[in-house]
């Protein structure tokens, strides 16, 4: 197969990896938000054909930590013999040699994500079972003292008050009430969080979840934290009844979580999109629906709290 001049970087990044690899194609996969994902296929010295993915992760993330594809590969490294469905690391380069960032090549697995399922109540419960599941790892087993603490990210963003808030999304109403009781108590052990775990970060296949992926946004802390930002989602692709029906999923198998704190992760949840929400390239009508949907997150939010 004759080599686009673009490839060249790849070409490189194979011959690293094993000099008898050899790239047969690279084409870049749509959906990345933080970070740049080239599929790949490689052939390999007894001919086998596999397919590889690079991860480049974005500024904003490298702002935030310049250490993210070193924090992400070593977290794959660990789960990797937990029984979780993820990607397995197969490489990791910091030396910007080939890149101008660090990047990391991980397994592709075959499996596409799901936003109009057939059965939304099974979807619901597997997306429930499954957080569960990363949030019942034995985390004093696990060496995760590099990952960031959940409750001092929010720590940091609420003490960066903007300028200019968004009033579109109550930012100024939601950091008032943070701020006020940040952070809230701990009431519950703090697990390995995903950070992102919302449907798009989902791969199925025949009915069946094969793949989380996207962890560079894992975190250490009260497991609401994923809860939360999964509810936000949830409403925003199916609606309040599925939200409710996650929550109620989720509560069924995590029978010692105290979800006191739920709606203040809530409004934690609900601050991420602010002044960023009018950037997605959403059309008209979906961004209204999306804005109507976190106006009625937010109210349920306060009015759990007022209760």
């Amino acid at each position: 197969m004759t080599q686009l001049r673009e490839n060249k970087p790849f070409e490189q990044l194979v011959q690293r990896i094993n000099p008898q690899y050899k790239l047969r194609r690279a084409w870049k996969l749509n959906g990345g938000v933080s970070a740049q994902v080239t599929a790949l296929e490689v052939e390999y010295p007894n001919g086998q054909m596999k397919k590889l993915i690079v991860r480049q992760h974005g500024t904003v993330d490298l702002k935030q930590n310049p250490y993210v594809a070193a924090d992400e590969f070593k977290l794959l490294q660990i789960l990797q013999h937990e029984g979780l469905p993820i990607p397995t690391p197969y490489y990791l380069d910091q030396s910007k040699d080939i890149f101008s960032t660090p990047y990391i090549v991980i397994e592709f697995i075959e499996g596409r994500t799901e936003l109009t399922p057939s059965n939304l109540t099974y979807f619901i419960s597997q997306l429930a079972s499954n957080l569960a599941q990363i949030h019942h790892l034995d985390s004093s087993s696990l060496d995760l003292s590099f990952l960031p603490k959940q409750e001092k990210i929010y720590a940091k963003k609420l003490s960066e008050r903007p300028s200019i808030l968004d009033e579109s999304l109550n930012e100024g109403l939601i950091r008032d009430a943070l701020e006020s009781v940040w952070p809230p108590p701990q009431l519950n052990q703090s697990v390995l969080l995903h950070g992102d775990f919302w449907p798009g970060n989902i791969l199925w296949k025949d009915g069946q979840i094969v793949g989380i992926i996207d962890w560079e946004d894992a975190a250490f802390g009260d497991p609401l934290a994923d809860v939360a930002n999964s509810r936000l989602e949830i409403l925003w692709a199916f609606g309040v009844d599925a939200m409710n029906d996650f929550t109620y999923k989720y509560k069924s198998i995590m029978k010692t979580i105290d979800f006191t704190n739920l709606p203040y992760w809530d409004l934690c949840a609900a601050l991420r999109p602010a002044s960023k929400i009018s950037e997605w390239g959403l059309d008209e009508k979906t961004e209204r629906t999306m804005r109507e949907k976190h106006k009625f997150f937010v109210n349920q939010a306060f009015e759990k709290l007022s209760s």
